[in-house]
């Protein structure tokens, strides 16, 4: 269970212009990472890409970890802070990771990328919920539009007709984990440089992600995997662990729901790649991006 810490009350204040830039940034990478699950999925199975997505990404961060551990503060924080650590790097990495994977080998890419756009809602339903965030009115309704608007490419996105795919509820769950995971970074790591609680996250759930691994062949098929491994190693390094730091860093810069919304510009990113793919985009689909953005720009209006 999370310790139960009063809300603090934090002032508001203006979203610098660099955060909006890694906004952006963060889009183009997280929104790619669904045509890379794609192509993992074409070597290895289901459990090996998000297992593997998660050691690659720790493999990236072990000589952070290597240089961390030299410095004397390294000590005190992560024995008092392991346990923040274990849980944000298991919600918001590890157990999405699994759920995404399943998830890719049923949907199109362009799909899941447009389910993802549930985690602003989620955000600032946890948030309210359980870390004592107020909700004001214009962020609730730039929500509920951009949620419209996903919705309209969660039902529209693979035919252009209405169809629902049970395997949608996986990545819901994973929205469910990321909207939490935000929310409970901005409480208790805020504090930290980004790339020292990233890199943690990692230390304790990359050996995790090693221990399930060895418990597959897929070192085996890690000899011949070619462009998949690729896929898979990219997928790992760029996406779950450099873009992950820009992610904490836009915590520290501005606020959890703001960082969140980066999920409203993933689905473009991702409905291009589905394009380059041979998926067909829909006047429908179209609509929904645009909502997307209204619901994004509502959300992060100061009045």
């Amino acid at each position: 269970m999370t310790p139960t810490v009063p809300a603090i009350p934090v002032p508001v204040r203006k979203t610098p212009l660099i955060a909006w830039g890694f906004l952006c940034l963060m889009a183009l990478v997280w929104g790619s990472s669904f045509i890379l699950i794609k192509r993992s999925l074409t070597v290895f199975p289901t459990t090996q890409v998000a297992a593997g997505r998660i050691f690659f990404a720790f493999l990236f961060f072990l000589p952070v970890l290597a240089v961390q551990s030299r410095k004397p503060e390294t000590g005190p924080i992560v024995k008092t802070t392991w346990w923040a650590f274990l849980v944000a790097g298991t919600m918001g990495f590890l157990i999405p990771a699994f759920l995404f994977a399943e998830a890719g080998a049923h949907l199109s890419s362009s799909l899941s990328g447009a389910l993802n756009s549930l985690s602003p809602l989620f955000t600032l339903l946890m948030g309210a919920l359980f870390f004592g965030n107020r909700i004001r009115l214009p962020q609730l309704t730039g929500i509920m539009i951009g949620l419209v608007g996903a919705l309209l490419l969660i039902f529209f996105s693979s035919t252009g007709s209405f169809t629902v795919n049970g395997y949608a509820l996986l990545v819901v769950v994973a929205t469910v984990c990321y909207g939490t995971n935000t929310n409970f970074i901005g409480r208790y790591l805020r504090h930290l440089p980004a790339i020292t609680s990233t890199a943690w996250l990692f230390a304790f759930v990359g050996p995790i992600a090693l221990l399930i691994l060895l418990t597959t062949d897929f070192f085996t098929r890690f000899q011949t995997a070619g462009a998949s491994l690729m896929a898979l190693a990219t997928l790992g390094v760029v996406a779950s662990g450099m873009t992950s730091i820009l992610f904490n860093r836009v915590l520290q810069m501005a606020s959890p729901l703001f960082a969140a919304s980066v999920t409203y510009l993933i689905p473009i990113v991702a409905l291009l790649w589905g394009v380059l793919d041979g998926e067909r985009v829909y006047a429908v689909q179209y609509a929904g991006i645009g909502l997307c953005l209204l619901g994004i720009y509502l959300t992060n209006r100061r009045t």
